[in-house]
């Protein structure tokens, strides 16, 4: 079982950065591939960017060069590094811990962070 967390999200400018943590807890962590996801009233959750047990990265196109995830395992934690922000970027931010096993998918959300980008 791993529980996570999200924090750091709210009400930034247009071109400002924010930086989202999620910390899970369990110390099968480092085992998990994990995502952020963005959900926006009426559309489906998306991929936002994912980092892989050993560290392989990859994002959304619409964020490429913009926003930067990295994991500390030591902290248990992820962190997504989200700068030159723009007003569609807004939507709440979701952690997801994902792992297969020999007995199926193992696959967490946390509660969600709320950020809101203003033009």
């Amino acid at each position: 079982q791993v529980q996570l967390v999200e924090s750091g999200g709210g009400l930034v400018q247009a071109g400002g950065s924010l930086r989202l943590s999620c910390a899970g807890s369990g110390s099968t962590f480092s085992a998990y591939t994990i995502g952020w996801y963005r959900q926006t009233p009426g559309k489906q959750r998306e991929l936002v960017a994912a980092i892989s047990t050993g560290g392989s990265t990859n994002y959304a196109d619409s964020v490429k060069g913009r926003f930067t995830i990295s994991r500390d395992n030591a902290k248990n934690t992820v962190y997504l590094q989200m700068n030159i922000l723009k007003p569609e970027d807004t939507g709440v931010y979701y952690c997801n811990a994902k792992r297969q096993t020999p007995w199926g998918t193992r696959d967490y959300w946390g509660q969600g962070t709320q950020v809101t980008v203003s033009s």
